[in-house]
């Protein structure tokens, strides 16, 4: 049971949520980190006294560090101080909820002091999930998933006392706001449109990851490093209400399901209480009052960035580290309005052709093969 967490990732939609969470447990924050979101981070701090406050933008951290001088509070910057925040003594669980590669080094600290990861930065595990899960094992550090198909899987295998048993593990996907519609349909989406989500409020990188559908794929490399199945044991499933979060098939014809609202406070809360549950105020699934459920297969001709994704997810080695680096930088391209929708995984295939991938990465390789996935993207569109 978490008594005191180091938030990293404080003023994003799971960092908004992990503080609601933080609040309704009674937990100490020991740390919080953003990249430059000065007003939010100090009316935070002002909150709950971490002992640091970090803000990635060096400039934003001395803004933070002069409003902040009438209290106790140490502010820090960059990398440096998200490694601090990774490794307070004084945090027993760190909840990972930074969007990208960044988040990398943070975790692997934390892993080595051998703290909970409440994690929900799925790039940790899609770029370097051998190296992560080694960590794990060799540090002796617990990890517990966020995202809420991977709690759900997480909880389904409560029960299951050998891993041999599992047939597959079936991730559901909203579809995002595009379900249906054909490549050449797909063409003139704007950002206007893609972050029109049908059912989960998210922050803008990971809900066009979900319109386009990398989300998904990524979540497959995660599960598979998670629970350390290959690729054909890990598949994803079109389940437009959001309300089955996860299935596991199970080899004698078994499924086990979780179900609930699309209230990402449900995982934070379990990531924080395992293996116990807490009592939530929140509205449980009422099952007389919801939707039928369907369930479709995903079309990988028209959303192409999942089938990158497992085209990475069976190669192994550097090429998650590509797909992802490529993909956040032509995400970013993409909210800037300098490209199209259909030229996100254009990009990516692109740049998984130029980058030559190393069979068995170290941390170096992984870091070195997302700095080429981004120059190549950046190259493509003149940036």
């Amino acid at each position: 049971m978490t008594r005191s967490i180091a938030l990293l990732g404080s003023t994003g939609s799971i960092g908004h949520q992990t503080i609601e969470v933080a609040r309704e447990l009674g937990l100490s924050v020991a740390a919080l980190t953003a990249n430059s979101s000065v007003d939010l981070i100090e009316s935070q701090a002002r909150e709950f006294s971490p002992r640091l406050a970090v803000l990635y933008d060096e400039a934003a951290a001395r803004e933070l560090r002069a409003r902040l001088a009438d209290t106790e509070i140490e502010v820090m910057s960059g990398m440096e101080g998200l490694l601090a925040a990774a490794t307070l003594p004084e945090a027993d669980t760190v909840v990972t909820a930074v969007v990208g590669m960044i988040g990398l080094r943070p975790t692997l600290a934390a892993i080595e002091q051998k703290k909970r990861i409440a994690l929900a930065n799925k790039e940790t595990l899609v770029c370097a999930g051998e190296l992560v899960m080694d960590a794990v094992d060799r540090y002796g550090a617990e990890l517990v998933p966020v995202d809420s198909e991977h709690s759900a899987i997480f909880q389904c295998l409560q029960g299951c006392r050998d891993r041999g048993e599992i047939r597959r593990l079936l991730l559901t996907c909203s579809g995002g706001p595009f379900y249906g519609l054909t490549h050449d349909e797909l063409e003139n989406k704007t950002r206007a449109d893609a972050l029109k989500h049908p059912n989960w409020s998210m922050g803008a990188k990971i809900t066009v990851d979900s319109a386009t559908l990398m989300n998904k794929g990524l979540e497959i490399i995660e599960a598979m490093r998670l629970y350390r199945l290959p690729l054909a044991q890990v598949d994803a499933v079109i389940h437009r209400q959001s309300i089955v979060h996860s299935l596991v098939e199970f080899r004698d014809g078994a499924l086990l399901a979780q179900l609930g609202t699309p209230d990402m406070k449900l995982p934070i809360r379990y990531a924080m209480t395992y293996p116990y549950r807490a009592e939530s105020g929140a509205e449980p699934l009422d099952l007389l009052s919801c939707p039928p459920l369907a369930f479709a297969r995903p079309d990988e001709e028209a959303f192409r960035c999942l089938h990158l994704a497992k085209r990475c997810a069976e190669k192994g080695g550097a090429a998650c580290a590509v797909l992802n680096g490529a993909n956040e930088e032509a995400v970013g391209a993409f909210l800037a309005e300098k490209i199209g929708f259909n030229d996100i995984a254009a990009l990516v295939e692109t740049a998984l052709s130029e980058v030559d991938v190393v069979s068995n990465p170290a941390l170096p390789d992984i870091l070195e093969a997302d700095r080429l996935a981004r120059e190549s993207v950046r190259a493509h569109i003149g940036a």
